[in-house]
């Protein structure tokens, strides 16, 4: 029969906190390695970035300012030159690699598509537009709304068709789960060898667990 001081043996956990306990799972991410790449990809590409949008350019004349949405755009659409062209796509590649790097130094998997969409989206528009407000103040640079609005679409575009399927593919591959290496049989003990078998206790060093000699 037990008192009321004896001690139960049951935990004294509230049963409400014990029942809405629920094992937590990490939710999966890249490897350090491949993130630390992809932020050290992302920061010698800004770089790159700017020493070409900044530096001056020895030309005799230019456009005026644009301000106009796609209105550059249009005119070098309708005179057909190759230049022209060329810049086009160029302003379309300028930013395409942080719809990619920006994801990969984050090293998240499991981030719905539309607020990545959104993420990287808000990062190009600022990067492109720091870009070009800076590099207005550049001899041989004139301020051109088209030059945002590309490398926006540029990244955006690209994070759509990488990043999405990718992180799909990341997401089916088997974790990879450390075996400890086995203990080679040279070894292990008798105790080891044997399944079952429990190993005997250590004997005790010499000198130690004794009383030490009472001085006379």
């Amino acid at each position: 029969m037990r008192t009321e001081n004896e001690p139960t043996g049951r935990s004294s956990a509230p049963p409400s906190a014990a029942a809405g306990a629920r094992p937590t799972t990490p939710r999966p991410r890249l490897s350090g390695r491949l993130r630390a790449t992809g932020a050290a990809a992302l920061a010698v590409h800004l770089a790159m970035v700017a020493w070409v949008v900044l530096r001056p350019l020895p030309v005799t004349w230019v456009y005026d300012t644009n301000l106009t949405p796609f209105g550059s755009v249009r005119r070098a659409l309708a005179l057909g030159e190759a230049s022209g062209l060329w810049q086009i796509a160029c302003e379309l590649l300028l930013l395409a690699p942080v719809g990619v790097l920006l994801p990969l130094a984050g090293g998240r998997l499991r981030t719905p598509w539309l607020l990545s969409f959104l993420q990287v989206t808000g990062v190009s528009v600022l990067l492109a537009t720091g870009l070009e407000v800076l590099s207005s103040w550049a001899p041989g640079h004139v301020l051109d709304v088209d030059h945002i609005l590309l490398a926006v679409l540029g990244a955006s575009c690209t994070h759509l068709l990488v990043v999405p399927a990718g992180r799909a593919l990341l997401r089916g591959r088997p974790a990879r789960v450390r075996v400890p290496a086995p203990v080679p049989a040279a070894d292990r003990t008798p105790a080891d060898r044997a399944p079952g078998a429990v190993r005997p206790p250590s004997a005790p060093l010499p000198g130690y667990g004794r009383p030490a000699p009472r001085a006379r």
